[in-house]
C-alpha cells in the first residue's frame, strides 16, 4: 500500500514504565511525585498523552497499588497544563516459571491476579485511556510470560468500554491485532479502536521495517495507530511511524538515552521527538485535538 505521511502527529510520553530501569538512571521517576512531575514536564514540553504505570516510591520495584495510582492521576488533573491520561492496565498476568526442568510451582515474580483486579485502578480513576495488551507473549526473561488469555481480554475489555474508558490496544506482535480486531467485530471495543505498535520488544514483533509495515498494513483503515521502538531505534521510529501515517510515543519505559553516554529526561525525548516531527514538516497537536479525534472526555475520579 501507498505511504500517507501523518501530518498532525499526538506524541505520548511513556513516563515510567515496569521494566527494571530504576537503578539504571536517576531520572527514571519512582514516587507518585516525581512520576506526576515528569508527566507535567513532558505536556509542556509538547506530549499530548502520558501514559504512567506506578512504583514502589522506597524500591522502584513495579506496582499496582490504588493509592499510588490516585496519587499520580490527582497530581497531574491538578497541574497547570492540560494533558490525556493513558494509565496501565498490563500488570496483574506475570507468570514466572521455576525453570525448565522443574516450571511448577511457579517463582517469585509472578504477579496473577483476576480481570476486575486489574482494572480496579482504572475504576478509581478514570483515565481517559487505559492500555489493553492484546495477547501473551515470551518476555526477554528466560522463564518469564506476559499472559493475556483471550478470555481474560474480552472480560477486561468489557470492563473498560463500559467504565467509557478508551482501551489503547498493545500489539507486540501481528497476532494480537488479530486478535483485537475480533474483539471489535464481537462489540467488546468500539470500532474506531486505538492501536499502539510496540516495536523490537523481546520476543514480539522485530523493529525491522519489514515488521513494521507489515503490522501498519493489519491495522484497519478506521483505526487510530501509533509506534514505538526500543532503545536506539527510538527516534528513528517517530520519523517511520509519522511517515507511515501513525502517531508516536516516546519516553524513559522505552529508551533511558538522549545520546551515546547521555541520560535523557522525558521531556527531552518529547522535545525531540516534536522536532523530527516538526522537521518532516508535519504539526504536533495538542490534548484537545486528540480527544476530539479519539472521541475522549476529560473526567475526573468517582467522588469515593
Amino acid at each position: 500500500m501507498p505511504l500517507e505521511m501523518n501530518r498532525d502527529v499526538f506524541i505520548t510520553c511513556a513516563i515510567t514504565g515496569s521494566g527494571s530501569t530504576q537503578d539504571r538512571s536517576p531520572h527514571v521517576p519512582r514516587s507518585p511525585q516525581q512520576i506526576a512531575d515528569s508527566a507535567i514536564a513532558a505536556a509542556k514540553a509538547g506530549a499530548a498523552v502520558v501514559h504512567c504505570h506506578v512504583r514502589d516510591p522506597e524500591t522502584g520495584v513495579p506496582s499496582r497499588r490504588l493509592d499510588l495510582y490516585r496519587e499520580v492521576t490527582d497530581r497531574i488533573r491538578d497541574a497547570d497544563v492540560d494533558v490525556v491520561l493513558n494509565l496501565t492496565a498490563g500488570m496483574g498476568g506475570d507468570i514466572v516459571f521455576g525453570g525448565v526442568e522443574a516450571p511448577l510451582p511457579v517463582a517469585e515474580g509472578t504477579d496473577m491476579v483476576g480481570a476486575t483486579e486489574r482494572v480496579a485502578h482504572i475504576a478509581e480513576c478514570l483515565p481517559e485511556i487505559c492500555t489493553l495488551d492484546c495477547g501473551t507473549m515470551n518476555f526477554a526473561e528466560a522463564d518469564y510470560v506476559m499472559t493475556n488469555t483471550p478470555g481474560m481480554l474480552r472480560a477486561m475489555g468489557q470492563m473498560m468500554t463500559d467504565l467509557g474508558v478508551k482501551p489503547e490496544i498493545e500489539a507486540f506482535d501481528t497476532g494480537h491485532l488479530w486478535f483485537a480486531k475480533q474483539l471489535v467485530k464481537e462489540g467488546v471495543l468500539e470500532p474506531n479502536a486505538l492501536v499502539q505498535l510496540c516495536m523490537g520488544v523481546p520476543w514480539g514483533a522485530p523493529d525491522d521495517l519489514n515488521t513494521f509495515m507489515a503490522m501498519v498494513n493489519n491495522v484497519p483503515d478506521d483505526w487510530t495507530f501509533s509506534a514505538f521502538a526500543l532503545g536506539r531505534n527510538e527516534m528513528a521510529y517517530v520519523a517511520a511511524s509519522v511517515l507511515a501515517g501513525g502517531n508516536v510515543r516516546v519516553g524513559l519505559e522505552d529508551n533511558l538515552w538522549l545520546e551515546k553516554g547521555v541520560l535523557a529526561e522525558n521531556w527531552q525525548l518529547v522535545e525531540r521527538a516534536g522536532n523530527i516531527i516538526e522537521n518532516m514538516g508535519a504539526r504536533v497537536i495538542g490534548p484537545q485535538e486528540v480527544r476530539e479525534k479519539l472521541g475522549l472526555v476529560k473526567r475526573t475520579p468517582v467522588a469515593k
